[in-house]
Order: structure tokens, then C-alpha cells, then sequence
């Protein structure tokens, strides 16, 4: 119950530059091996500002992000056991009270990323189907912190960095003026990343 331990105990809110609520421990130490033992391809990328490379096709860029479902699930245990916490009555409550969104008829979608040099992501405001928005950063060899995301005035500039240091992250729901992304900044090695989403759409993770 590390992620609803955290909810409780570890969360702090701002409303700058929009509502959003930080988050410290929400991972086990097993989950954040789970995350760094997964191989993603080599080679060339060329990226867009999206993360799928939506605007290039290029297909690489779509491969390094893996969601967590049923074929992987019994590999990736502790990162499956985050699903069935986020799918627990109790989460869902807790965050639906948060986020002032009701999550009931909702689905978990859960995925790791992998962002490497050279890697963007324009502003943006994420998609109504997304109830909830969470990023959650491993840091374990010493990349720089401003590679945290971005949030941004509704003027598209920078407000104000979130941190990427281990085992933090963010939360928060998508509105009006919601928007963030990441600009351009050096990463040594790899920006490892746990994208966690409650969404309208179906995945194979209804919630209880």
C-alpha cells in the first residue's frame, strides 16, 4: 500500500501555476528496480514534441514507453501490484476527493517511459479522457534535476520546474490551463519516468 501511504502522509498541494499536488515516496524500492530492469531499444530517434512519435511516425520513439497489462504483469509483480492499489475503493475514493473527478467508471492505465537526449515534449493540456495525470520520476544515477517537467502560464511560459529527484512526482487533473510538457535540456543517460492515468477509455484495468 506504498502509493496510498503516500497519498496520506506525503502530499502537499500548489495552485501555481494550476492545481497540482506533489507526491514523495509513492514507489517501493522493488518497483523502482522493476522500472530500471526493463531493456528498452537502442538506436536513432527523432523526436517531435510528442511522445509517441506522432507527428514523424517514428516508430522507435513509440517503443520506448511499455504499459503495464495482463502479458506482463506476472514479470513486472510490483509494478502490477501498483495497478490493483490503484484500482482499490480506497485509492479511487481518496483521489476522486482530491481531484474533484469521479473516477468509478474509470480505468487504470499504468506505463513506464524511458526519455532519452534530445527528448521534448511541447506545452500541452492533456486530453478530457484523462482524469487523472501522474508522473512519478526515478533518479537513481544522478541526472540532472531540471529535467523534471514543466508547467506553464497560459502565455506558454516556463512558471515552474518540478524536480526530477527519485521517488517524487505530481498529480493532477487536466483543466482549461493545464498546460506543461518539457523543454529542451541534456540527459546524460536516460529520463525514466512512471506514467500513471485514470481514464474513460477502456484498458484491461477497470477499477473495483
Amino acid at each position: 500500500m506504498t502509493l496510498i501511504n503516500a497519498l496520506k502522509n506525503n502530499l502537499s498541494h500548489s495552485n501555481v501555476p494550476f492545481n497540482h499536488w506533489i507526491i514523495n515516496n509513492p514507489l517501493s524500492e522493488k518497483a523502482i528496480d522493476e522500472i530500471y530492469s526493463i531493456n528498452f531499444p537502442e538506436g536513432k530517434v527523432i523526436f517531435d514534441g510528442t511522445r509517441a512519435g506522432d507527428k514523424t511516425g517514428d516508430n522507435l520513439l513509440s517503443k520506448l514507453r511499455i504499459f503495464i497489462n495482463k502479458d506482463n504483469a506476472e514479470k513486472y509483480s510490483e509494478l502490477f501490484g501498483l495497478v490493483k492499489e490503484m484500482q482499490s475503493k480506497e485509492c479511487t475514493d481518496f483521489i476522486s476527493n482530491l481531484i474533484n473527478r469521479d473516477l468509478k467508471n474509470s480505468y487504470v492505465r499504468l506505463e513506464v517511459i524511458a526519455d532519452r537526449d534530445g527528448f521534448w515534449l511541447e506545452p500541452h493540456c492533456d486530453i478530457k479522457e484523462k482524469l487523472m495525470s501522474s508522473i512519478l520520476f526515478v533518479n537513481r544515477y544522478g541526472e540532472n534535476e531540471n529535467l523534471g517537467t514543466d508547467f506553464y502560464t497560459p502565455d506558454l511560459k516556463v512558471a515552474k520546474t518540478l524536480p526530477y529527484k527519485n521517488n517524487t512526482g505530481y498529480i493532477f487533473t487536466s483543466e482549461k490551463n493545464s498546460w506543461h510538457g518539457l523543454e529542451k535540456k541534456k540527459i546524460k543517460k536516460e529520463r525514466r519516468c512512471l506514467q500513471l492515468n485514470y481514464v474513460t477509455f477502456e484498458t484491461e484495468w477497470p477499477v473495483d
